[in-house]
Order: structure tokens, then C-alpha cells, then sequence
């Protein structure tokens, strides 16, 4: 009797939510008011960051903005008081670091308030093979692209959770959803980046489904898996089909980034090709998936960190750091 209770309201939970779905297609959501905000964006110096920075400052938000690099940091702090924002705090911040985070979490807090979105977009990706690339780089890529997501979230969270208040986005990778290798030449996105970005989609999503569970409905989440952004990180990729898969803008990405947000969209793929592409995934033989990967595969690619630290940079700043 309780199967037939339970599968009931499944089925009627199933369908209200698939209906919907459907409308919100037709007549988009309302989009929330970020006016008053403390937005965090890690990996605010340069490329999609800075984007981010300059848009939510238009939208009167109160900008905290975490790099590495402070130079590059205080630059987007300047673009985004030119664009309107009032409040930009830049803080230098090694997002690997466990201990800095907390550090520069609890400077936050006292110097500007308690965060309500949270940003999670710095990354780093080197150009090596995966048997080429040092145990303690691989690492590295981890702390940064994954793990420094668990120290933010643990240090901003808890304020969230009190007021049942906030905005948790993800910003991870197409190759956090599909094994992606084999970029030719010299540089190529190894598989411990995908890896990574993996990591980084699981942990967001299961942190989604707790929140749910805890009825804390007033926290949402957004996962974005972008193909590859013409950034510093991937400056100079080309894809055989540009129009079925670019390399994407960082404008282009900010403002789909930014509109997830204030419809407070779950999943965000870009371009949309990429939902299709993740459908065939799962009914694809091994086989197949590699003749696919073959026919969209990306030609080149220059990992190049331009603007921050090139891969060879970053690998000599941590090889020091091992001598």
C-alpha cells in the first residue's frame, strides 16, 4: 500500500514539476534583485571573473574580489567602480591555501558582512600529458579547481544557512561531465582537469540535494559547464566546428552566467549543443564516443595562463616550493 501511496505522489510531483518546466520555457522566470549583496567571485583578476565583476556591479551588488593576483585584482576593482559598483573590496587570496581562505573569510566578515553569493570560478589548467605532470602538480590543479570549493563553502555557508539565505554557483566544465583529452601539440587539457572540474560538478550537485533535504529552500544553486572560454587559461583554441561547438566569449559567458543566476537556474550548459551532446553520452557505445570525440574534437589549444602565470610559470613556482 505505501509503494502505491509513494509512487502516487511521485507521479504527481513528477508531472507538476515537468509542467512547470514547461511553462518557465515559454515566460522566464522573474529575475531577483541583487541590489544590496555581498557577491564573492574567486578568480576575480582577469578573464571570466572580471566579467562577472563588472556585471553585478551594474547591478548595484557589493563586490568582494579574491585572486592571486593582487595587481590584476585591483584592476578589476577599478572596472567595476567605472561600471556603477559603489562597494569593491579586492583581497589577495591564494584559493588553495586552506588556511588563507579562512584567514581572508574571516577579514570578509568584520571589513564587509556576511557573503549571500558565492562565486566559486578560479581554475588552473596546465599543458602536459598526465604521466608527464608531477604528483604534486596534479595536486595543485585539485586544491585550486576543486577543493578550494569545500574551504569557501565551509567559511560562507554557515551564515547562509542561519538566514536561509544565499546563492552557492559553481563554475566548472564541460569536462566536469564528459572525459575530455586529446587537444593536439604541446598543449592539451589533461585528464586530471577533468578530473578536477568533475569534482567540482559532484560536490555542487550533492550540496544541492542536502540543502533540499534540509529544507533550506531559500539557498539556490547554479552549476555551470561551459565549453571552452577564450580566456587566458585557453587562449588560442580552435574547434573543427565552430558553429556546432565554439570557443566562447568571455561577454557571451558572463551574461548567461549572470541571467542563471537571477533566474535562479539549477544547471547552465554552454552553448546548448552540450545537452544533446551529454543525452548521447549515456547511449553511446565506448567506441562511439571516441569516433564523436574524434568529429568534435578541438584542434588546438595554448593553455597558456595569459595574464596570470603561464603553465611553465606555475610549474616553477611550485617546484620550488618541493626543492
Amino acid at each position: 500500500m505505501d509503494v502505491i501511496v509513494d509512487t502516487s505522489i511521485f507521479l504527481g510531483k513528477f508531472l507538476y514539476y515537468f509542467l512547470e518546466s514547461l511553462v518557465y520555457k515559454i515566460i522566464p522566470k522573474t529575475k531577483k534583485n541583487v541590489a544590496g549583496e555581498i557577491v564573492l567571485i574567486t578568480g576575480a583578476g582577469s578573464g571570466l571573473g572580471r566579467q562577472l565583476a563588472i556585471h553585478f556591479a551594474g547591478l548595484g551588488a557589493i563586490l568582494v574580489l579574491w585572486d592571486i593576483n593582487q595587481e590584476d585584482n585591483v584592476e578589476t576593482c577599478r572596472l567595476a567602480k567605472e561600471k556603477g559598483g559603489e562597494k569593491v573590496f579586492p583581497y589577495k587570496c591564494d584559493c588553495s591555501n586552506r588556511q588563507e581562505v579562512y584567514r581572508v573569510a574571516d577579514q570578509v566578515r568584520k571589513e564587509v558582512g556576511d557573503v549571500t553569493i558565492l562565486i566559486n570560478n578560479a581554475g588552473v589548467v596546465t599543458g602536459k600529458l598526465f604521466l608527464d605532470i608531477p604528483d604534486y602538480m596534479v595536486e595543485k590543479s585539485f586544491l585550486v579547481n576543486a577543493i578550494s570549493h569545500f574551504w569557501t563553502y565551509k567559511a560562507f555557508l554557515p551564515a547562509m544557512i542561519r538566514t536561509n539565505h544565499g546563492h552557492l554557483v559553481c563554475i566548472s566544465s564541460i569536462a566536469g561531465v564528459a572525459g575530455i583529452n586529446g587537444l593536439s601539440g604541446e598543449y592539451l587539457v589533461s585528464p586530471y582537469y577533468s578530473a578536477s572540474k568533475f569534482a567540482a560538478f559532484g560536490f555542487a550537485e550533492s550540496l544541492f540535494f542536502e540543502l533540499a533535504i534540509l529544507k533550506k529552500t531559500g539557498i539556490k544553486t547554479t552549476i555551470v559547464c561551459p565549453h571552452f572560454i577564450n580566456t587566458g587559461m585557453f587562449e588560442g583554441c580552435t574547434t573543427k566546428y565552430p558553429l556546432l561547438l565554439p570557443i566562447l566569449e568571455q561577454e557571451y559567458v558572463a551574461k548567461k552566467i549572470l541571467n542563471a543566476i537571477l533566474e535562479e537556474q539549477v544547471y547552465l550548459m554552454i552553448p546548448k549543443f552540450l545537452y544533446i551532446a551529454l543525452i548521447l553520452k549515456q547511449i553511446m557505445s565506448p567506441k562511439m564516443l571516441i569516433a564523436f570525440g574524434d568529429y568534435l574534437g578541438v584542434d588546438t589549444c595554448m593553455a597558456s595562463f595569459k595574464g596570470r602565470k603561464t603553465a611553465n610559470e606555475l610549474q616553477t613556482e611550485t617546484e620550488r616550493k618541493h626543492q
